[in-house]
C-alpha cells in the first residue's frame, strides 16, 4: 500500500503520500547538533547543574525514559541526598535518583537519575537538591509468586518467573497488545560449505530460569531475566535480557546479552532473536504492516490493499487506509469494491532483510505454502517494525540495525487471528554463523614455530585457542504497545528513538570541576598553540571515525572495533594479517575516545565511543570457560589470538560508559572483573618463552607491575567507588603499598603476588621496563589513586617512573642500578614526564614533556601536517584516504599523552 514508484517507496513522515529517496548507503547525513557548553561549573550542587541532551534540541516526545550519570567534587553531595529536577524555566519533573559511587570519604561521587516519558519537553533541565516531584503515572512492580507485572500507568507487562516466554502477556489499559514473547535460536550442526541448504536445522526456545527484580520505580523499573536457549534436553547460549519500564511510557526497552558457549565446528547459529505473538482485531483492510526505512521514511502498507484497483473504493476509503487509520464503514464503498473484497488477496507475511551494511530488501506474500514477491530494497533500514491497526497495534525495533547486520524484522499470519512478528539479531536468510577459526595453523605446533609466526605476520597464533567459547554479544531493542496504527509522524520519532535513543548529559566543565577520570580539562583554543593541538585532536578522530564508513567496519561481531594498522600498498587497513587487523582496545583506544567525548561534549564521539564500549567489554573478552575475565590480544578474529590478557578485558574501559549512563550491563561486566587475579592460575602468559616448568603458587604468582596489575587495580578501584566487594579495597590498597616497597617500584616490572590479599612479596633490586606497561590504563588509574589516597610512598614510586621513563640512562642507572635500555613510545610517555613536572612543580620537567610531545616518538611529530589526500586507483573498489595516520595505536597515544600534558602543564605550552 501506498507505494509511490519502485525506487521511492517510503513514505515521508512529513507527509503521507510524498516520496522520499532511499538514498545511497553512504551518503553523508546531516550534520549533528553542536552542544554549546558554558565555558566553566563549579561542580557543586547548591548552584545546580544544568544538563542538556546528548544530541542537543529537545525530543518531540520521549518514546521511552531517559537515564544518565552526574559525578560530585569529592565531599560536597552527602550520601542520602534527595535529589530534584526542573526543566530551565522552572517546570518541576519527576525524577528517580540513586548512587552508583561514592568517595572514600562516604560522600556521593557519581548519581543516575531517570526521568520518564511524561515529561514536558525542554532543551535544558536543572539537576538541584531537594525533592523530587510527584510522577503523575508511577512506575509500580507486583512481585508475585510465580510472575511479576509491571505497570507504567499507560502499559502493563506480566513476566513469568519460569518457563519459555520472557514476556507472557503486553497490555494497553484492557487490551492485550502482545504476548508469548520469547527468545528463538536456530541451529545446525554444519556449516553446509558444500551445498547450501543441506543441514538440519534444530528450534531452540530461551527457557527462563531466574528473573530479579532490580528496580522498582517510581520512575524506572529494571526486572533483569536469565535463562538459557533449550531443545530436547540440550541448553547453550546463556542469556541476560533486561526489561526497563519508564512511567508515562507506553514503551519497553531491552538489553539482551547471550554468550556463546558451543562448538564452533559443530554448533552453527542459523538464528536468533525474540518473537512476539499480536492479536488482529482488525479487519484485514484495516490491518496496517510498517517499516522504518533510511531518515524519516516509513513503508506504510495494509494487509488487503484497497488502493490501485480497478475499481475504486471512494477517496476517503483510499485516504484513511494509507494514512493508517479505521477505513469508512464497508457499506459506504463503492460497492464495486466491497462485493469483491473476497477476491482481494491479504498479504500476512512480510520480511525485512539487512543482510550487509549497504543493503536491505523488503518482501511479501500472502502465506505460507507460497511464493514472495519483492516490494523494494534500498540502503540502510531504520530497525523499527509495526504490525496493528487502528484497536491498537505493537512495535518493535533493534537499535544499530544495519550497522549490525545480518539482521531481519519478520512479520508472518497478519491475515489471521493472530500475527507473530520476530526480531532477529541473527538473520536465518543471511547463512549460518560462522565462528570458525581462519587457517589451519600453518604447521605451528611448537612455541618456536608460533614464535617464528609472530615474527612475520605480527599473530601470536597457539593450536586451541582461538576460540570463541565464552564470547558474548549485546544488543539493544525497544518495543512499544501503541493505542492504534502512529501517524508517519509518529512512527519517524519512534523509529529515531530506536537509532539514537535520547540520552540526558552534563557538560564537560561540571564533569571537570567534579574531579572524576584523573587529569583532563576541557576544549581550550585560548593560544594560538593550544589552538593547534585542538585542531589535531578533533582530525584524528574524524579520520578514524571515519574509517568505519569509509571501510564499513560494520557487522553483528565486528561492530564499535577500528583496525590496528594500514597498507599503504593495497591502499587497506590490514584486515588480513595477523596483529595487524581488528584493534581489539590496543594501547587503550576506547580511553582515547571517552577522554576525547569528556573534554568536547560531542555526540559524534560520544556514540562512537559508545559502541567501542560495548563491542570491546563483550566480544573481545572471554565470560565463561578457561579463560573467563581475560581478553583477547589484536587479530584478523577478535577471538583468533592466544595471548589472553587482562589488559584487553579491563574494566577501566568500561567505567566512563556505566558511570555516564548507569548501564546495569556495563556494571556486571566490570563486577566480573574483581576476581580476576585467579586468571593467573589458569594461564601462564609467558609459556612461550618459559624455560622451566609452571607450577602456579596462589601466594607466589608472576604479577605484573604494568599491563597486569593496571587491569586488576582499575577493577578494584571501581568495584570500591560502587560500595562493593571490600576485599577489592584491601586488594588494591595492599599492591599499592607493596609496589612501593619494592626496591625500584614499578620498574621491578612485576613480583610474586599472594591470590589472597593482593600483596606484592619482598624482592631484591630488578628492573624490567617495557613500553607498553603504562599504557594500558596504569597511568591513569595511577593518578586517580594518588589523589583518592594520598599514599605518599606510592605517590613516590610512580613519580620515579614518571620521570625516568623518558629519563638518560645515567639517571636511571643512578635510582635503579642500572639503564633501562632503547625504549619506545616516548611520544605517549611525554604524559608521564607531565605529571611528574606537575606534582613536582618543576619547570624544566614540563618544558621536557612538550619537547617529547613534540618530537613525536612511535607518534606524529610537531612537523608534521595534519591532512589527508584523496588517492583512487584502479586497484580500489572506493576512494581510500591516504594519509600519515598509519596506526590507531600511535593515534590514540599522541590523543591521550595531548589530553593530560594540556591539563598537566598546559601553562608551559610553548608556541
Amino acid at each position: 500500500m501506498a507505494m509511490i514508484s519502485r525506487r521511492n517507496l517510503l513514505l515521508s513522515a512529513a507527509a503521507v503520500g510524498a516520496a522520499t529517496q532511499l538514498g545511497r548507503p553512504g551518503e553523508a547525513q546531516a550534520a549533528p547538533v553542536e552542544n554549546t557548553w558554558p565555558a566553566t561549573a563549579s561542580g557543586r550542587l547548591d548552584d545546580g547543574v544544568a544538563l542538556k541532551w546528548l544530541e542537543g534540541g529537545a525530543p518531540p516526545q520521549l518514546a521511552g525514559g531517559s537515564t544518565w550519570g552526574v559525578p560530585w567534587p569529592k565531599g560536597t553531595v552527602p550520601k542520602g541526598q534527595a535529589f530534584a529536577l526542573r526543566t530551565a524555566a522552572g517546570q518541576q519533573v519527576p525524577v528517580q535518583s540513586w548512587a552508583t559511587a561514592y568517595w572514600p570519604d562516604g560522600s556521593l561521587k557519581w548519581t543516575a537519575h531517570a526521568l520518564g516519558a511524561d515529561v514536558p519537553p525542554a532543551e535544558q533541565y536543572v539537576l538541584t537538591g531537594g525533592t523530587p516531584a510527584a510522577s503523575a503515572a508511577a512506575v509500580t512492580v507486583r512481585d508475585g509468586r510465580n510472575e511479576v507485572e509491571v505497570s507504567t500507568g499507560v502499559l502493563r507487562c506480566v513476566l513469568p518467573k519460569k518457563g519459555d516466554h520472557v514476556v507472557r502477556a503486553l497490555f494497553r489499559g484492557d487490551r492485550e497488545i502482545a504476548r508469548n514473547g520469547r527468545l528463538v535460536c536456530l541451529r545446525q550442526g554444519e556449516a553446509g560449505d558444500d551445498e547450501v541448504g543441506s543441514a538440519k536445522v534444530e528450534r531452540f526456545t530461551g527457557r527462563v530460569e531466574k528473573l530479579t527484580v532490580e528496580q522498582t520505580g517510581p520512575v524506572r523499573a529494571v526486572v533483569k531475566v536469565e535463562g538459557g536457549h533449550r531443545h530436547g534436553n540440550r541448553t547453550w547460549l546463556p542469556f541476560t535480557l533486561r526489561l526497563y519500564f519508564y512511567a508515562g511510557s507506553d514503551g519497553i526497552r531491552a538489553v539482551h546479552t547471550f554468550v556463546y558457549d558451543g562448538d564452533e565446528t559443530e554448533d552453527f547459529i542459523r538464528g536468533l532473536g525474540i518473537r512476539f505473538e499480536v492479536p488482529m482485531r482488525d479487519e484485514p483492510h484495516d490491518r496496517h504492516v510498517r517499516f522504518a526505512g533510511p531518515g524519516d521514511g516509513v513503508l506504510a502498507e495494509a494487509v488487503r490493499g484497497v488502493t490501485g484497483l480497478r475499481r475504486d473504493p471512494g477517496a476517503a476509503v483510499r485516504q484513511a487506509q494509507v494514512a493508517g487509520r479505521a477505513t469508512p464503514p464497508v457499506a459506504t464503498w463503492d460497492t464495486r469494491v466491497s462485493s469483491r473484497l473476497h477476491l482481494i488477496p491479504t498479504f500476512g507475511d512480510y520480511s525485512l532483510r539487512q543482510v550487509t551494511a549497504d543493503g536491505f530488501q523488503i518482501r511479501k506474500r500472502t502465506e505460507a505454502g507460497h511464493g514472495w514477491i519483492p516490494v523494494d530494497s534500498a540502503g540502510r533500514a531504520g530497525g523499527l517494525g509495526y504490525v496493528g491497526g487502528p484497536g491498537g497495534g505493537f512495535a518493535f525495533g533493534m537499535r544499530n540495525f544495519w550497522q549490525l547486520h545480518p539482521t531481519q524484522l519478520d512479520v508472518r499470519g497478519a491475515a489471521g487471528d493472530t500475527a507473530e512478528v520476530t526480531v532477529w539479531l541473527w538473520s536465518p536468510d543471511a547463512g549460518p554463523m560462522d565462528l570458525r577459526f581462519y587457517h589451519d595453523g600453518l604447521g605451528q605446533d611448537t612455541y618456536a614455530e608460533q614464535l617464528e609466526g609472530l615474527e612475520i605476520t605480527y599473530e601470536d597464533y597457539e593450536p586451541g585457542f582461538g576460540t570463541p567459547y565464552g564470547i558474548a554479544r549485546t544488543t539493544e531493542l525497544l518495543f512499544w504497545a501503541l493505542d492504534a496504527t502512529p501517524p508517519a509522524a509518529r512512527f519517524a520519532e519512534l523509529a529515531q528513538a530506536v537509532r539514537t535513543p535520547p540520552l540526558v548529559v552534563a557538560p564537560p566543565a561540571h564533569l571537570h570541576a567534579a574531579g572524576v577520570f584523573g587529569d583532563w580539562s576541557p576544549v581550550d583554543r585560548s593560544t594560538p598553540a593550544r589552538a593547534r593541538i585542538e585542531d589535531r585532536l578533533d582530525f584524528l578522530f574524524e579520520y578514524h571515525s571515519g574509517q568505519v564508513e569509509q571501510r564499513s567496519w560494520y557487522g553483528f561481531w565486528d561492530y564499535g572495533d577500528v583496525m590496528h594498522s594500514y597498507d599503504p600498498d593495497r591502499h587497506v587497513w590490514r584486515y588480513d594479517v595477523g596483529g595487524y587487523a581488528w584493534d581489539n582496545s590496543e594501547l587503550s583506544t576506547d580511553l582515547w575516545l571517552w577522554y576525547h567525548y569528556l573534554r568536547t561534549g560531542r555526540a559524534e564521539v560520544f556514540r562512537f565511543a559508545e559502541a567501542m564500549t560495548r563491542h570491546t567489554g563483550e566480544v573481545d573478552v572471554y565470560h565463561l570457560g578457561k579463560w573467563q575475565d581475560l581478553g583477547t590480544r589484536h587479530g584478523v578474529q577478535h577471538w583468533a589470538d592466544s595471548a589472553k590478557q587482562l589488559r584487553i578485558s579491563n574494566a577501566g574501559y568500561r567505567r566512563f560508559l556505566y558511570f555516564l549512563t548507569a548501564d546495569e550491563r556495563t556494571g556486571d561486566l566490570m563486577r566480573d572483573l574483581v576476581d580476576a587475579d585467579r586468571t593467573f592460575l589458569a594461564l601462564d602468559l609467558i609459556r612461550k618463552i618459559r624455560t622451566g616448568p609452571y607450577e602456579p603458587d596462589p601466594h607466589a604468582l608472576s604479577v605484573g607491575t604494568g599491563t597486569d596489575w593496571s587491569g586488576l587495580a582499575l577493577a578494584w578501584l571501581t568495584e570500591w567507588e560502587r560500595g562493593g566487594d571490600p576485599v577489592a579495597r584491601e586488594k588494591l590498597l595492599n599492591g599499592m603499598r607493596t609496589i612501593a616497597a619494592m626496591p625500584n617500584g614499578f620498574a621491578q616490572g612485576s613480583g610474586l603476588y599472594d591470590l589472597d590479599n593482593g600483596e606484592f612479596a619482598p624482592a631484591p633490586p630488578a628492573v624490567s621496563v617495557g613500553s607498553l606497561g603504562s599504557v594500558f590504563g596504569l597511568v591513569e588509574v595511577c593518578s586517580e589513586l594518588i589523589a583518592l589516597t594520598g599514599d605518599e610512598a606510592f605517590t613516590r614510586a610512580w613519580l620515579q617512573y614518571c620521570r625516568l621513563y623518558n629519563g638518560t640512562a645515567a639517571e636511571q642507572q643512578a635510582e635503579t642500578g642500572q639503564s633501562w635500555g632503547s625504549l619506545n613510545l616516548r611520544q605517549a610517555h611525554s604524559r608521564l614526564t607531565a605529571y611528574a613536572a606537575a606534582k613536582l612543580g618543576d619547570a624544566a620537567l614540563a618544558a621536557r614533556a612538550w619537547k617529547e610531545f613534540d618530537t613525536g616518538h612511535a607518534g606524529y611529530p610537531k612537523s608534521l601536517a595534519f591532512a589527508s589526500a584523496w588517492v583512487e586507483g584502479p586497484a580500489v573498489l572506493k576512494p581510500v584516504d591516504e594519509a600519515a595516520f598509519a596506526s590507531v595505536n600511535a593515534s590514540a597515544q599522541y590523543g591521550l599523552a595531548a589530553v593530560q600534558c594540556l591539563a598537566l602543564v598546559g601553562d608551559h605550552l610553548p608556541a
